[in-house]
């Protein structure tokens, strides 16, 4: 089974493409795997198999990210690029629906 997981990329004032990873999204292995890649490189990517340190192993040809007004987790984690690194964001509960 794969863990999946979504990379949320600031893009405007309201806009945040979320670009998916469809294996290897736990945060032992994605943040190290992260480190090695800024913001605009996964971008350019658009849609991932998997992140290591050596390459993005992209879906040729890739979907295009999904464009939402905030961060938002679909998967099993959400990474964030946040005081220039790559963080694992977990979501607060909405205080409306509980």
């Amino acid at each position: 089974m794969s863990t999946r997981a979504q990379i949320a990329i600031q893009t405007g004032t309201d806009e945040w493409a979320h670009v998916y990873v469809h294996f290897d999204g736990y945060p032992a292995h994605m943040l190290p795997a992260l480190a090695h890649w800024k913001p605009e490189d996964i971008l350019a990517a658009r849609e991932i198999r998997q992140v290591t340190a050596e390459a993005l192993d992209c879906f040729n040809p890739p979907r295009d990210p999904r464009m939402l007004p905030r961060p938002t987790q679909e998967f099993a984690h959400l990474y964030m690029w946040i005081d220039c690194q790559w963080v694992n964001v977990l979501p607060k509960a909405d205080a409306a629906r509980v």
